[in-house]
């Protein structure tokens, strides 16, 4: 119990301290151990080498202090770092570092001390976790954020800290100036979809349709483009007649039949199939064997020619999904059709 009592005087305090920027959803539960993002640099935790290697890939560093057990580290890393707009703007920008808050690896320091993670995280006062440091090349905090960012709020800070932006101005002037619309906080709903509870076997005995299985998440504005705009093509909606579909949370503990019978968490059929993003489009056969995905960010052509892709069966006779959309744009040319790839 002694242990315990540092963990949950920093949950106590990270959620006060929270509290006025992002409330935690209700039935939200203690997830335990959240598996990092495998983009994560795998470092021998001499921070000023760190400091130093990222400097020479024209990077900086972010430390990423953490606890298991802590609700809002795993908002982190699945609502900011599960968006691919984020994580491929982190990676762009920064070589981030996962550090446990009451770890005991060694770690050396700034000045070339040897010392503990959780010497380290108190000597750089961490209180709250997750905590976010973001170093300058001379190992300078340029940004702290003691706490959660939601998505819209965290690429901001991205943007301010990765473009070195520090040296025009604070980063409170600058996100008054660029401060974006929130994400839906809402999972995505299309109608006409596979009833619930999901059996992507047995509701599908003699089907056939293809079946389309939509990983999505909260807090996605690339989800809300999805079903706001693209979903609602007349094009595309028609196509889409032509599936089952079904749309997940890509982080959901709530259990699913899988298209080949096996009983499995939304969230651990997802890491099986390596969903990384959100939206992410699988397609399965009639048979439940998967047969094409899309995981880029993509307007309604792509969308549209990636379903048209699968029921048609072109897959089977042309593996390569770009030369099938080149056909498709040459045939619209050549009869008098303009194509624009980004409406």
């Amino acid at each position: 119990m002694k242990n315990l009592i540092p963990i949950i005087c920093a949950l106590f305090f990270s959620a006060q301290a929270l509290a006025a920027d992002e409330a935690l959803e209700q039935g939200m539960v203690n997830p335990g151990y959240e598996e990092k993002p495998g983009w994560f640099k795998d470092s021998f935790l001499d921070i000023r080498e760190d400091i130093g290697e990222a400097s020479d890939a024209g990077k900086r560093l972010m430390l990423y202090f953490y606890q298991d057990g802590c609700p809002y580290c795993a908002k982190l890393l699945n609502d900011n770092f599960g968006n691919r707009a984020i994580a491929e703007k982190t990676r762009q920008h920064f070589e981030v570092i996962a550090i446990n808050m009451w770890g005991d690896r060694e770690v050396t320091d700034l000045q070339g001390q040897a010392t503990t993670e959780k010497q380290f995280a108190a000597a750089l006062r961490v209180q709250y976790t997750p905590t976010l440091l973001m170093l300058d090349e001379q190992g300078k905090v340029v940004m702290r954020i003691n706490g959660y960012f939601a998505p819209h709020k965290f690429e901001v800070a991205l943007d301010f800290v990765g473009g070195k932006l520090e040296r025009q101005m604070g980063f409170r002037e600058y996100y008054a100036a660029n401060r974006q619309a929130a994400a839906s906080a809402e999972l995505h709903q299309l109608a006409f979809s596979l009833p619930q509870p999901l059996r992507l076997k047995d509701a599908r005995e003699g089907a056939y349709r293809p079946l389309l299985v939509m990983f999505e998440q909260t807090h996605c504005r690339e989800c809300d483009e999805l079903h706001q705009d693209t979903l609602r093509r007349p094009a595309v909606a028609n196509a889409l007649t032509n599936l089952d579909v079904v749309v997940v949370d890509m982080w959901s503990q709530d259990k699913l039949q899988t298209p080949d019978g096996r009983e499995l968490p939304v969230r651990d059929w997802a890491r099986e199939l390596d969903v990384k993003y959100a939206p992410a489009l699988v397609f399965f056969d009639v048979e439940g064997q998967e047969v094409f995905r899309t995981e880029a960010y993509l307007k309604s052509f792509h969308v549209h020619g990636a379903i048209d892709y699968v029921v048609s069966g072109a897959y089977k006779a042309q593996p390569n999904f770009q030369r099938f959309l080149q056909h498709r744009t040459d045939a619209l040319h050549a009869r008098g059709f303009e194509v624009d790839l980004m409406d």
